[in-house]
């Protein structure tokens, strides 16, 4: 969800803190949104995403099994 318009950054990293793969990197109105990962091209593993937003900031941590 943006509570208003921003430029929104969501990052993967793998578990050595690596970028693997940007799924948004845009300038984006307000509203709800939903981001598809495609992780054909990755390991089962733990992984790292990270969302920006204007101030806002939060990494998660998410489990990717094969």
């Amino acid at each position: 969800s943006v509570p208003e318009q921003s430029f929104v950054k969501i990052t993967v990293y793998d578990a050595l803190g690596k970028t693997v793969k940007i799924l948004v990197d845009e300038q984006m109105s307000e509203g709800n949104y939903s981001v598809a990962l495609n992780a054909g091209d990755l390991s089962g593993g733990i992984y790292f995403y990270k969302m920006e937003a204007n101030e806002f900031t939060q990494t998660r941590k998410m489990v990717l099994v094969k």
